[in-house]
């Protein structure tokens, strides 16, 4: 496989890019200075090298706790459980949450082999279970999956004297946070409900 298949190939693998995209986007690059290319392959290097998740809550950042986790102005009772960190920053986006996040790292999807063990959820318990936090809202993606891993997530925690609220119907069913506009998760938030 020669070098420009082999770019092909790994950009194909990227979420929405197909196999004519990732060659168009490689041509793209051959096309640009020479500087342009290094300076790419740097960003994705250190990327890789750098990036990490946050030892409390899972979101991506570059030291041990992310920039939510160490904002002291951040309310620690309230956790908005979200699926990934991508969905984090659609939820800021709304400025309506002051509270902090815990990154699933998926749903539960068994048909793809991903169970409770491939997720963050013991942590998540773990975090209720030491104390200090009054409410956890599951903002799993309405899809039967995220529905799912909600109905998971409220059996785990259903010992501890936390509140279990989930987002309410103000997004899309089959829709991802990461989508979602500002106003509309502003609303879901603002009236999110207890869980059973």
């Amino acid at each position: 496989m020669g070098a420009i298949d082999e770019l092909v190939t790994e950009l194909a693998r990227l979420p929405t890019i197909g196999r004519k995209s990732a060659m168009r986007l490689t041509y793209h690059l051959l096309k640009q200075p020479t500087e342009q290319s290094r300076r790419l392959a740097a960003a994705l290097t250190t990327l890789v090298e750098t990036v990490r998740p946050c030892a409390r809550c899972f979101n991506l950042t570059e030291s041990e706790l992310c920039a939510i986790c160490s904002d002291p102005r951040r309310d620690a009772a309230i956790i908005c459980v979200v699926e990934e960190a991508s969905d984090i920053p659609a939820i800021e986006r709304a400025a309506e949450f002051r509270g902090t996040y815990h990154v699933l790292g998926g749903r539960l999807a068994p048909i793809d082999g991903v169970g409770p063990e491939e997720l963050t959820v013991g942590a998540l318990v773990a975090r209720v279970a030491a104390g200090g936090v009054g409410e956890v809202i599951v903002a799993t993606n309405p899809k039967l999956e995220g529905e799912a891993t909600a109905l998971y997530l409220q059996e785990q925690l259903a010992g501890h004297p936390v509140r279990v609220t989930r987002l309410a119907r103000g997004l899309p069913m089959g829709g991802d946070l990461e989508y979602a506009d500002g106003g509309t998760i502003a609303q879901a938030l603002s009236a999110r409900r207890v869980m059973g």
